[in-house]
C-alpha cells in the first residue's frame, strides 16, 4: 500500500472511530433508546452510589472532551496532516482510545460492572500510552498541541478519575461486605492519597502538561461537592478531595515554575 493511501485509510479510521464514539454517548445518554449511564447497573454508577462518585454536574466534561475528539477528528482529516510524521505515530492509537470510549459505554448498558471495569482499564491504558508518543514526539506548533496533546491530556486525566470511580462502583455494588460503610470514610481518603500520587507520576512524566491535571482536579473538585452536599456524605472525603484538586495541578504548575519540565529525546 502506497504512503498516500495509508495516511487516507488512518485519517479515515480515526473518523470512524469517532463518530462510533459519539454514537455510543448519544445512546449512553438515552438517546435512541438508550438507557441513561446514571440508571444503569441498578444504579451503581450513579453519583450517590459511592463514597468516591463525583456530583452529576462532573460529567459535563464528557461534552468537552468530545468537542476536542471531533475537532482533532476534523484537523488530522485535513491534507496538511496526511503525510504528518506525528500523526502517522498517534492516529491509530487515538482511534483506540475513541473505540474504548464508545465500547465502555456499551458494556454499562449490555454487559457487567467487572466488564466495564476491564474495559476502562484498557482505555486508561490506552490513553496512557498515547499521551506517552505524544511526549516522545513534542509538537512542532501551539496550533498542534491544542488538538493532540489538550485533546489527549483532558481525556486521559479525567479517565484517570472515571476509573477510580468505575472499580469504586464495583467494589461497592458485588464485591464489599456490609461493614464496608464503618471504614468507609478511611478507605475513601487513601483512595485519594493515591489519586494524587498518579496524578503527580502523570504530570512527571508528561513533562507538566497541563491538561490531565485540570480534568483530574475537576473531578476531585465534583467528588467533594458530592460528599460535602449529597449522599452518602462524607465532610473527611470532601476535604480530602478539595485539597487532593489543589494539588494535582500545582505539581505541573511547580515543574513549569522551575524550569524542570525537560523533554524526553525524539524516537
Amino acid at each position: 500500500m502506497s504512503a498516500a493511501r495509508s495516511d487516507i485509510l488512518r485519517q479515515s479510521l480515526v473518523i470512524s472511530a469517532v463518530v462510533f464514539m459519539v454514537i455510543a454517548a448519544m445512546f449512553g445518554a438515552g438517546v435512541f433508546g438508550g438507557t441513561p449511564v446514571q440508571d444503569l447497573q441498578n444504579g451503581a454508577l450513579a453519583a450517590d452510589a459511592t463514597i468516591l462518585a463525583p456530583a452529576s454536574r462532573a460529567f459535563s466534561i464528557w461534552s468537552l472532551i468530545y468537542l476536542f475528539m471531533l475537532a482533532y477528528t476534523v484537523w488530522q482529516a485535513l491534507p496538511a496532516q496526511r503525510a504528518s510524521d506525528r500523526q502517522r505515530r498517534i492516529g491509530y492509537p487515538i482511534a483506540v482510545t475513541a473505540v474504548l470510549n464508545g465500547a465502555w459505554l456499551l458494556a454499562a448498558q449490555f454487559t457487567t460492572l467487572p466488564l466495564t471495569v476491564l474495559t476502562i482499564v484498557l482505555l486508561l491504558v490506552a490513553l496512557g500510552a498515547t499521551m506517552r508518543l505524544l511526549v516522545r514526539h513534542p509538537p512542532r506548533t501551539a496550533t498542534e498541541s491544542i488538538f493532540t496533546d489538550v485533546t489527549v491530556g483532558l481525556h486521559l486525566g479525567w479517565v484517570t478519575l472515571a476509573t477510580v470511580a468505575n472499580i469504586t462502583a464495583w467494589l461497592t455494588a458485588e464485591v464489599a461486605p456490609e461493614s464496608w460503610s464503618v471504614v468507609a470514610d478511611v478507605w475513601g481518603i487513601a483512595v485519594l492519597v493515591a489519586v494524587v500520587l498518579i496524578a503527580a507520576a502523570t504530570a512527571i512524566g508528561t513533562r507538566g502538561r497541563l491538561a490531565p491535571a485540570l480534568a483530574s482536579a475537576w473531578g476531585l473538585i465534583w467528588i467533594g461537592v458530592g460528599r460535602f452536599s449529597g449522599e452518602p456524605e462524607s465532610t473527611p472525603v470532601a476535604i480530602t478531595a478539595w485539597i487532593a484538586a489543589a494539588i494535582v495541578v500545582a505539581v505541573p504548575l511547580a515543574l513549569w515554575a522551575t524550569g524542570r519540565r525537560g523533554e524526553l529525546p525524539r524516537r
